[in-house]
């Protein structure tokens, strides 16, 4: 804890009332500090160019539609993977960065613009000046003058951009929108483009390959004497097989005419077979013959002439000999076309037998064609086989290319407007209002600064807290301000506050050692002035009035004062006890009161600090410890002398007087150090001159404080 403030082991009271403390103590450099920040903040805003800003807002989706229905949109699938927070991030650094900015300036033709400088307060850029470093600049100031706002839980960014000139502000966030929104369409192309001059080359490579293996299988093939149908094997994809070689089709071909030449001929067989075992006009073939029919009906018509006829004339009858020779006619003709019919049967037969031993022979002969083939098909079927291959990875490569062309450049953003920016009406800033709270808030920092360090660097001691705090000592009492001008004559009263402070003091030095009330006791303090004397007459007066024989010594050799206390003569004392030309007896020492001695200092000396660290003022405190149960020292002050640090050698104990609120710089801390040099036994330190009505000082624990006050009725009712 830095000196000054409260302790650890003090509560949070405390602490509230010491910073309440360096606030009333320092009312007015707060005062001072507060009302510059606000003036400067008030000049600041009046001196300040206004200035407008124009927002627009733009929608971040995770993904853009697909178009094509395919999943195209390679970029926009990824994020979909990513963390939300992520993406939207990366969306906002690309909307910060130079690339957009710089396709803004070329949009807008801020280059030339002599508006955009006016806007952006800066002086336009000399013609005769290095066009990059025009450029550069231009795009530096675009670049920064955008805002990026991305509200939690939300999807829409706001981008605000702030200038000198309203028409600008909304032009140049406008700007950012649509550049925004074009710099991801083309980002996306720009992906896609490379996938596409890849598959190009690679489709470039394929192509060649598939040219040479098709070449080389046409060259097997002319020198193998095969041929092949390449057209049937790629829809068949049967180049493995060999189904495409000609004489596998011819065999196939005339495999299938046997099987269909056999099955004729079974039923032809069958169907003679069944003829030849019946009589020729037996055969449901033979009647169904439509002229065996015609014969049938004209042989059953004449028939029944005959019959007619001989029923009336006898058989040579004319008419009737005709009609048996027409009946024979028709008989004969019977035969014939039944004969006919059955050798028709008998002819399909076998034709369907002829034709099918000779399509048995050809599709033998085929075969072995077909074998010898096989095994010259060997090389070939690996050659095809390599084409095909060759042949799909081109088509599978074709067609990728295709997808990539048609789908190039037409997948929609993710990024859409929502607001457009407007022309602002009335200036963002300066705002009066958030400048003054800035400057209050700026000003209270440097106020509490300033607090802070001034009170690291003061050693004031204003309140009995600052007694341990900054000089690290125990405090045995607290003096108040007398009210009197002499406070001697406030001593003098035992009910007095200062009488009953020093009481108090009395009794912490009855039990400040181990052996109770030291035998030698010193007082010093670090400068004039601060009731050292003063101090050192009351501790032997309320030790004389205990009954205790005590003696005080004035050893302030340079600015004696014990004598005008006591009005005594200063013609001899302690000066002529430690030079020798007088010896200790009632003349050096006087009674002022009962049990009291004191021994003034006499002449003053050339060289104190001699006398003083002399054996023989050591030989005085010894034969005066022996006579008296108190010895009391008035030393003189600690700075710029020798004499104190001396004496607190010789003494059993040092009471240190402090006055309160006197400003020392620094000196207070060097006289501790010095007294301390010297290993004394520092009893602790008096606060005197403490008012504790005083505006610094109400929030001490000792604000309030009162003092015991003896009186009768008498002085209770004045």
């Amino acid at each position: 804890m830095p000196p000054g403030y409260p302790t650890a082991g003090t509560n949070i009271s405390a602490f509230i009332r010491y910073g309440l403390s360096l606030v009333r103590r320092n009312i007015i450099p707060i005062a001072l500090i507060l009302a510059a920040a606000v003036a400067a903040a008030v000049v600041l805003t009046m001196l300040d160019t206004p200035r407008y800003t124009a927002t627009t807002t733009v929608q971040i989706n995770d993904q853009s539609d697909k178009v094509l229905g395919d999943d195209m949109d390679t970029e926009a699938n990824v994020n979909a993977g990513w963390d939300v927070e992520r993406f939207l991030n990366t969306q906002l650094e690309v909307l910060r960065s130079r690339e957009v900015a710089e396709r803004v300036a070329n949009e807008l033709n801020l280059f030339e613009d002599p508006a955009f400088f006016a806007a952006m307060e800066v002086p336009v850029p000399d013609g005769a000046a290095d066009a990059t470093l025009r450029r550069e600049a231009v795009v530096g100031l675009v670049q920064g003058s955008i805002g990026v706002d991305l509200p939690r839980e939300t999807r829409v960014v706001r981008i605000s951009v702030t200038s000198a000139n309203p028409e600008m502000s909304a032009r140049i966030a406008n700007g950012f929108a649509d550049q925004f929104i074009q710099s991801s369409l083309q980002r996306r192309y720009d992906s896609s483009s490379y996938a596409r001059k890849f598959i190009a080359d690679q489709l470039a490579q394929s192509r060649g390959q598939l040219e040479a293996s098709e070449r080389e299988l046409n060259a097997y093939a002319r020198q193998a004497g095969l041929l092949r149908n390449r057209g049937a094997q790629e829809e068949g994809n049967s180049s493995v097989n060999g189904s495409g070689s000609v004489t596998i089709a011819s065999l196939d071909q005339l495999n299938e005419a046997a099987n269909q030449a056999s099955a004729t001929r079974i039923q032809a067989e069958a169907r003679w077979r069944a003829e030849e075992a019946q009589a020729p006009l037996s055969s449901p073939t033979v009647l169904a013959n439509p002229t065996v029919q015609q014969l049938m009906t004209d042989r059953a018509r004449v028939d029944a002439k005959i019959q007619t006829l001989r029923a009336r004339y006898l058989d040579d009858y004319p008419e009737i000999v005709q009609l048996e020779a027409e009946r024979t006619s028709i008989n004969q003709q019977l035969q014939s076309v039944a004969r006919s019919v059955r050798d028709g049967i008998r002819s399909e037969y076998l034709g369907a037998q002829t034709a099918e031993r000779r399509l048995r022979d050809q599709v033998g002969t085929l075969q072995g064609e077909t074998l010898a083939e096989q095994d010259r098909s060997v090389r070939y079927n690996t050659l095809a086989r390599e084409a095909d291959t060759n042949r799909s990875i081109y088509d599978g490569l074709l067609q990728r290319y295709r997808e990539l062309n048609a789908s190039a450049g037409i997948s929609t953003s993710n990024l859409s407007i929502v607001d457009k920016a407007q022309v602002p009406r009335s200036p963002s800033s300066p705002n009066l209002i958030k400048n003054l709270m800035i400057a209050i808030l700026l000003g209270l920092m440097a106020a509490a600064a300033f607090i802070l360090l001034r009170d690291q660097l003061d050693d004031t001691i204003r309140v009995p807290e600052d007694v341990e705090a900054k000089m690290h000592m125990p405090l045995l009492g607290v003096v108040p301000t007398s009210q009197d001008d002499n406070p001697t004559n406030e001593l003098l009263d035992p009910k007095s506050p200062m009488s009953e402070a020093y009481n108090s003091l009395r009794g912490a030095l009855m039990y400040s050692t181990a052996n109770g009330l030291p035998r030698i006791l010193q007082v010093t303090s670090s400068q004039p002035g601060e009731g050292k004397s003063t101090s050192s007459n009351a501790i032997a007066r309320g030790f004389a009035r205990m009954g205790k024989r005590v003696v005080l010594i004035d050893a302030d050799l340079r600015r004696p004062s014990e004598h005008k206390h006591h009005n005594l003569p200063n013609d001899r004392g302690l000066s002529d006890l430690l030079t020798g030309a007088r010896e200790l007896d009632a003349t050096i020492m006087h009674e002022v009161a009962p049990n009291l001695y004191v021994i003034t200092s006499g002449p003053i000396p050339p060289s104190p600090t001699e006398l003083l660290s002399g054996p023989r003022f050591a030989h005085l405190l010894e034969q005066l410890s022996a006579q008296f149960d108190c010895v009391v020292i008035d030393s003189p002050p600690v700075l710029g002398l020798a004499d104190a640090p001396v004496m607190s050698a010789l003494a059993d104990g040092v009471v240190f007087v402090v006055e309160a609120s006197r400003s020392r710089s620094g000196m207070l801390k060097t006289a501790v150090r010095r007294l301390r040099a010297m290993n004394p036994v520092i009893l602790g330190a008096v606060l005197t001159k403490f008012d504790p009505a005083a505006g610094a000082n109400r929030y001490s624990e000792y604000y309030g404080y009162e003092y015991y006050r003896y009186s009768n009725a008498d002085d209770a009712k004045a």
